[in-house]
């Protein structure tokens, strides 16, 4: 099956890629390794080339995972991240050049590979200069360990640091109807670069699908303690959520979506990488990527979420001093 594509570290990549991390965590029990396997060869039938992993996701597990469906190299890009690890069952954030090294060394051995297409930096160490980060991601470069090197929730200023030492290939942000931080440097910025800007959580944690509707989340599931997922603030934005579902049907699509519509629609250098469990939901998302929608509803969506229709903040504080990305002068951070 052949998708629309666009262009991503070198290579003409599917509109909508998938993000793996669901199946090792996140979002309550992931699926079993079966399950989860196979989630991902259904992908790759369904013509998504784009493949998106980190060594933060179940511990290394989702890397395991994803190196199952090596044998189908030729059908996807792969990309994953560093800096943020698990060591010794414990979440540990170092930019340093001696960790990307070990970090993206036991990466290959999980996937199984000695070479990863696309290697992000996942957070800024703001205790290692970004520019010793990229030295390290260069020198692996020039090693043959990875082709391309991405930045994830970095701000515009950060961008353009990198950037003067090698050549960015994409940044990863979260990017929704919901989370538009991005539009305020980070979307001009990769476009005034050539950079390919890939959109994570791009159905707002699943907010934008119509599924959630209140806080009951399972042990385990990174929404529990994220503001705008919790209480009065939850319920207040369920009212823009619910107009936002009622746009979805009158424009004859589901939430999804629209959502993913929506994303793919703010330029020609947005990919977006949903993730999910349900192959059902697989289904439904790839289908986003030829939907055609009227410049008229997808105006509507934005007006939907305007500034004071989300109340809380995307991030608890721990979470957000870990983000570079720049902030709205009245968003809520804590």
């Amino acid at each position: 099956m052949s998708l629309p594509e666009r262009a991503l570290a070198s290579r003409s990549v599917s509109a909508i890629g998938l993000g793996c991390m669901n199946l090792s965590h996140a979002y309550g029990t992931p699926p079993g390794a079966a399950d989860g396997l196979s989630l991902l060869n259904r992908a790759l039938d369904l013509g998504i080339g784009h493949l998106d992993t980190a060594a933060l996701y179940g511990g290394g597990d989702n890397e395991q995972l994803v190196a199952q469906v090596m044998r189908r190299r030729g059908e996807f890009l792969l990309a994953s991240k560093c800096v943020l690890d698990m060591r010794d069952g414990r979440r540990v954030l170092d930019g340093s050049p001696a960790s990307i090294a070990r970090t993206l060394d036991a990466a290959l051995g999980r996937l199984g590979t000695d070479h990863i297409d696309l290697y992000y930096m996942h957070r800024l160490d703001r205790e290692v200069p970004i520019e010793e980060s990229v030295g390290a991601l260069v020198r692996a470069k020039d090693a043959g360990k990875i082709g391309a090197i991405g930045l994830s929730e970095m701000s515009a200023a950060t961008i353009r640091r990198a950037h003067a030492i090698h050549p960015i290939a994409a940044v990863q942000s979260e990017y929704s109807p919901v989370v538009r931080n991005p539009e305020i440097a980070v979307l001009d910025t990769c476009r005034d670069l050539g950079i390919a800007f890939v959109a994570f959580s791009p159905v707002a944690r699943g907010l934008l699908t119509g599924a959630v509707r209140d806080d009951d989340f399972v042990d385990g599931d990174i929404r529990l303690p994220m503001p705008r997922f919790r209480g009065e603030r939850l319920a207040h934005n369920l009212h823009a959520v619910d107009a936002f579902v009622a746009l979805a049907a009158e424009a004859g699509c589901t939430p999804a979506q629209l959502s993913l519509a929506w994303v793919l629609s703010r330029g020609e250098h947005v990919v977006a990488i949903p993730g999910t469990t349900s192959i059902a939901h697989l289904r439904e998302d790839v289908a986003a990527a030829e939907l055609a929608l009227p410049d008229a509803v997808l105006e509507r969506v934005t007006a939907i979420f305007a500034p004071g229709a989300i109340r809380g903040a995307r991030y608890t504080a721990a979470m957000q001093a870990q983000i570079d990305t720049e902030t709205f002068a009245d968003e809520e951070l804590a």
